[in-house]
């Protein structure tokens, strides 16, 4: 397993780097030492500011596969973790009672060849994995319960079977987009960063990379005009996903740079809500695209 990782910090940001991910120092020392240190990674932010695409490009890059366990209000332990395979066991049952073999059935009833794997145990039995934890805010407190023992130990115990150890660990990322506090049991066992939104340097170089075919010109600005509007009070401010989905817009319309004519017409690209792009449109909007080629020469 540790043949496969980084050495350093250096080695991390290359990798990220390597899968299209452009980091800064304190997030890429916070991911090696949760790599090197075989520890979870609870990584909480606004939404848009790239948690996942973390996990993402750790599975590709390592690499490793994938095991997403998204979350969302009411996920219990049968659609996380396991699941026993009713149907099968019932079936078990009658042939085993039309054979009159019904000495031992309670307990082979109970083999693992019944249970259905979910992402949390697919994640400790299968090959060497990534397991996204995803949104873990988006469900219900007592399901965080349930990851404590895999977080801690790696293991699962299903009461009528015993103990499931992972042969290898996964690699742990939870994110968190703090529409609720996540327990302190969970945060214990994990490394933790706030993932930000990226300052105007680093933003730039995120669209050189994902988007490198829009003009160096047009990037700037976009970047430029993105920051600056999430100095303001909207309800839902842009992600890094947003600018690179707006630069693409932006080229895709021939733009060579910003106009308050394209910015408005894109609006829906960089924006979600009809409050905020309402609020942006017009005046607002002109004013922000004088200050991004303004900001985009200095």
């Amino acid at each position: 397993m540790t043949a496969t990782l980084p050495a350093d910090v250096a080695a991390t940001t290359a990798l990220l780097a390597a899968g299209g991910y452009v980091a800064d120092a304190a997030l890429a020392t916070t991911v090696h030492l949760a790599l090197r240190m075989g520890r979870p990674l609870f990584l909480e932010g606004e939404p848009g500011t790239g948690k996942t695409e973390i996990a993402k490009v750790l599975a590709a890059q390592l690499p490793r596969g994938l095991v997403r366990l998204q979350c969302y209000d009411g996920l219990d332990l049968s659609a996380a973790a396991y699941e026993w395979n009713h149907a099968r066991q019932l079936m078990a049952i009658r042939m085993a009672e039309a054979r009159g073999e019904t000495a031992n059935l309670e307990a082979s009833i109970y083999e693992r060849r019944y249970l259905e794997a979910r992402p949390l145990l697919r994640a400790l039995e299968g090959e060497p994995s990534v397991l996204l934890i995803d949104e873990l805010d988006r469900a219900d407190e007592p399901f965080e319960a349930f990851l404590l023992e895999v977080l801690s130990d790696f293991q699962i115990t299903v009461p009528e079977l015993g103990t499931i150890h992972a042969a290898t660990p996964p690699v742990v990322i939870i994110t968190s987009n703090r529409t609720r506090e996540v327990h302190d049991a969970i945060r214990r066992r994990c490394l933790y960063h706030w993932v930000d939104y990226p300052d105007a340097a680093r933003e730039r170089a995120i669209l050189a990379m994902r988007a490198p075919h829009v003009a160096a010109s047009l990037s700037a600005q976009v970047v430029a005009f993105v920051q600056r509007l999430r100095q303001g009070d909207y309800y839902k401010l842009p992600g890094v996903a947003e600018t690179i989905d707006w630069a693409n817009a932006l080229a895709a319309l021939d733009a060579r740079e910003l106009e308050a004519g394209a910015v408005n017409a894109t609006l829906g690209v960089l924006l979600k809500y009809q409050d905020d792009i309402a609020k942006l449109r017009g005046e607002e909007a002109a004013r922000l695209v004088a200050e991004a080629k303004e900001g985009a020469r200095a």
